[in-house]
């Protein structure tokens, strides 16, 4: 039978001008099953009551938490917020969570935990995420992404659902969820995860040249372990009116700016050990990725080399790379 070796967990939330959500969002981890969790919140300078409302669950949070750290700062933007946050931790693994669009099941951090615990080859384990509205009701997408209530007009019953959909070469379900090739065409993971603090430590600090965190953050974290997909509803994703993932111009450009970045990353790294071994398994994947027309990073072209006319290679960042295939 497992035993639950309660490792701590760091729970991060970053917030700004969340006056309506944060203490839902609090109050979520709170109600969690999992007993050994420290939380620390970190207010970016909002301009409305977020950190009031914050500090009014500070006496139950000292009750309920092994450690608890709540403060207030200038606005300096997400990136500096989630450093600082990163930098407070001290828990066995991390959990970041959004306070305006996100709240945990119950038996999130508990079914995860469980997992990392007995599975050391995972950097992060991830659940399914249904739809709520600015109310807290329970809604679903059309295939526009429209709110609907009733299951019979939805497309999407589940972000999950949604997400699966737009990436039809990745079964969830597999050993290819997670892998580092599979992001260079996006970024498909749910909200909610939760994360190996020390495989975390390993990758760079978040940064503005980069400015979808998330997106950044699993490229970095996929050359160095493996993820799971727990195909059950683990989080509550919050549709509202001011969701970044609305701004298509925006998400585009920044999703361009973070790859352009990791093109850097890896150009200046490509002989660290860690990040050769994601780069490398890759090249089977090669000639998928010329069909489904991936961005730059990776191409495959045919050269002369000797007497073979016919030989592949595998154009990564400029190093030429022969294929056997």
């Amino acid at each position: 039978m497992y035993k639950n070796k309660n490792n701590l967990i760091s729970v991060l939330i970053p917030s700004y001008n969340h006056e309506n959500y944060v203490q839902g969002t609090i109050k979520s981890i709170i109600n969690q099953t999992y007993e050994n969790i420290e939380l620390i919140v970190i207010d970016d300078g909002s301009k409305d009551d977020t950190y009031k409302k914050i500090l009014e669950l500070k006496e139950e949070c000292e009750k309920r938490f092994k450690r608890v750290h709540f403060e207030t700062k200038e606005n300096e933007g997400t990136v500096a917020t989630f450093n600082k946050l990163a930098s407070l931790a001290k828990g066995e693994y991390i959990y970041f969570i959004a306070s305006d669009d996100m709240i945990a099941d119950v038996n999130a951090l508990k079914m995860q935990a469980e997992f990392l615990d007995k599975n050391k080859k995972y950097c992060l384990v991830v659940g399914d995420n249904q739809f709520i509205d600015s109310n807290g009701q329970i809604c679903y997408w059309d295939e526009k992404q429209n709110v609907v209530y009733s299951k019979n007009k939805a497309g999407y019953l589940t972000f999950g659902d949604s997400l699966k959909a737009g990436r039809s070469d990745i079964d969830f379900n597999s050993s290819e969820f997670g892998k580092y090739y599979t992001f260079l065409k996006a970024n498909y993971i749910p909200n909610g995860y939760l994360i190996r603090k020390s495989i975390f430590d390993l990758i760079p600090k978040f940064t503005n040249e980069a400015p979808l965190e998330d997106y950044f953050l699993h490229l970095q974290l996929s050359k160095y372990g493996k993820y799971k997909y727990i195909d059950k509803v683990l989080f509550s994703y919050r549709w509202h009116s001011a969701n970044t993932i609305k701004n298509i111009e925006k998400m585009q450009s920044f999703t361009q700016k973070t790859l352009d970045y990791e093109y850097d990353v890896v150009q200046k790294n490509i002989c660290a050990s860690n990040v050769c071994k994601a780069v490398f398994e890759t090249i089977k994947y090669g000639t998928l990725y010329k069909k489904l027309g991936v961005p730059f990073l990776f191409q495959i072209k045919k050269y002369k080399d000797g007497q073979d006319n016919k030989q592949k290679y595998l154009i990564i960042f400029g190093f030429k790379i022969k294929l056997n295939s």
